[in-house]
Formats: structure tokens, sequence, C-alpha cells
């Protein structure tokens, strides 16, 4: 479909990259990666992309350290090629709620992440649910945010019916994000007061803004890591007479055994999409998987042939 158009994946997610791939129409380019003894990362592009709209597909994923090293090298490697234009394409960006100093002596590495992929050459940031919109403003590049708030919602609208429906916010901070899946289902928001102490990963409940009694709550979150603010979230709703609750989320990361304390909770389904690699020990028969490639396989079209890449979501 599009002759002059090269889209290229780390190691972080092939799937993911294939997929998108398949959706923009074009062979999945040959690039070869690897690791010396040394654990220095090498990147060699097999094939031709000189003068070519490049498209480096790499989430922020475990080893995230390794993750980001292997993609500032794609980039540098794609500009030393002479790439026409290079697009880091990053589903998932790693660091992003490192965007504020909350504490003294702290850095914001996400500014330096961001700092670090336009040093290395990249012309364009392509990525999905930010953990802060601020971090758009950490880049000089153009930085296209796509949301999967859009593909959350068709799932559950094609459920069933919504009108007894409560989408749940796990903490203040995310309300906004939750007040737009309630408007894309057509359901009312309560938010959840939650507590977070010191850098332990942990939170605690403390109370239920709106009314969730004899209702199917839909619990939504940009991320999911160590899975303590969604279980926090799922045993206020039930104490407060919540008929059913689903969890719902952009970014699966699932540490630890985050998808066994989540899924042996009294929850229907936990839906989140594909932006992170779910590997085997992290599938459940309650977890289900939304693949965002066609959206990022769209959002790409739009970008190489200069379209809005706002009008996806209109």
């Amino acid at each position: 479909m599009y002759s002059d158009l090269a889209v290229f994946s780390g190691r972080a997610h092939p799937e993911l990259a294939q997929a998108i791939s398949d959706r923009v129409g074009r062979p999945l380019g040959d690039v070869d990666i690897f690791e010396f003894s040394n654990e220095n990362i090498f990147v060699q592009f097999k094939e031709n992309i000189r003068q070519l709209d490049v498209y480096l597909v790499q989430p922020f994923v475990t080893p995230v350290s390794t993750s980001i090293m292997e993609l500032l090298i794609m980039i540098d490697a794609a500009r030393r090629a002479s790439a026409g234009r290079i697009t880091a394409v990053i589903p998932y960006y790693g660091y992003g709620r490192s965007d504020k100093k909350d504490q003294p002596r702290v850095p914001i590495t996400a500014r330096l992440v961001a700092n670090m992929l336009e040093t290395a050459g990249a012309d364009r940031i392509l990525t999905m649910d930010l953990h802060a919109g601020q971090i758009q403003g950490f880049f000089n590049v153009p930085v296209d945010e796509l949301t999967a708030l859009y593909v959350l919602g068709r799932y559950f609208r094609e459920r069933g019916d919504m009108s007894n429906t409560t989408v749940l916010s796990p903490d203040v901070g995310g309300a906004k994000r939750a007040r737009n899946m309630a408007r894309q289902i057509g359901a009312p928001l309560a938010v959840v007061d939650k507590e977070r102490s010191g850098n332990d990963e942990s939170a605690s409940a403390t109370g239920l803004i709106g009314d969730v009694r004899g209702r199917h709550v839909i619990i939504s979150d940009e991320e999911i890591l160590t899975g303590g603010t969604i279980v926090a979230a799922v045993n206020i709703a039930i104490a407060n007479g919540a008929k059913t609750v689903t969890a719902a989320c952009t970014h699966a990361v699932l540490s630890g055994e985050a998808v066994k304390r989540i899924c042996n909770l009294p929850i229907d389904e936990l839906v989140v999409t594909d932006t992170v690699p779910l590997p085997p020990h992290k599938q459940d028969p309650k977890v289900r998987v939304l693949s965002v490639a066609p959206l990022f396989g769209d959002a790409i079209g739009r970008i190489h042939s200069g379209q809005s890449v706002g009008a996806l979501f209109q």
C-alpha cells in the first residue's frame, strides 16, 4: 500500500509490531538485533531504508532499560542509514510515572528519556495513554498520543446493556480518564479515594465518591503494575454493594503476583490491551486481551499520508 514506508520491530514486542505492519499493509522490515557477550546491543537494518518513512515499534517493557537502549540504538542506526523520517512507536512509555519532582532530590526520568530519544534522532513519537498528559510537552518533536478508551468502550458496549453500569476510577488522579470511559458507554462515574504511602507501590482505599449499590461496575485505569490499586478498588466496590465488577486498563504490566491477586478476586473479567506483551505465566481465563494494532496501523497510515490522527477518535 505504501511503497515508501517501512515498519521495524525491536525485541520487546514483535507480535504487536507484526500485527501493526499487517494493518499498514507492509511486510515487517528485516533488522538484526542481538547482544554480544558483554551485553552490548548490536543493530543492523538488513534492507535499504534511505529516504524512507521509518517506524520503529518498541514498548518500554521488561527488561525496561534494555528496551529503551535498544530503541535508541535502532534510531541511531536508522538515522545513519539516511532514513527520511524516523518515528518511534512506543505503545507503552515506561518511566511515565516519573513525570515530576514529588519528593526531594529525585529525577524527572520521563523527561530524561524524552531527551535521549530526541538526541538519538527520533523525528516523531507515536504512543498510547501516557501516564500524564504533560509528558507530551517533554518533547520538542511532534507527539501523537493515541488512546485505548475507544477500543475498551466498544468492547463493553458490545457486551450488552449499559443502563445499570457505573464506571469507577480507582483514584482521584484517574478520574478524568474514567470519566471519558463513562461517556463512551453512557454510564455514571464513581471515584475511589485512595492513599499511597512512600515508594513501596502499596495503596489503600479510604472512601468512595458515588453510588455503586446494585450496579455493574467497570474499574477503569491506565496501567496496572502490582495490582494493589485495583484490588483496593474491587474490595471497596463490593463492600458498597456492587452487583458485579470488571477491571480494565490499557497497559497490563502486571508485575509479580498481580494476575493472581486480581483474578482471585470476585471479578468477572480483567480486560487489557496488548501494548505490553502478556507471557503465559500472566494469562488467566479471566484475562481478556484486546488488540490496539489496528489503531496504531491506522495512525501510521494517517501520519505517512499527512492526514489528521485526531480524526480517528471523532
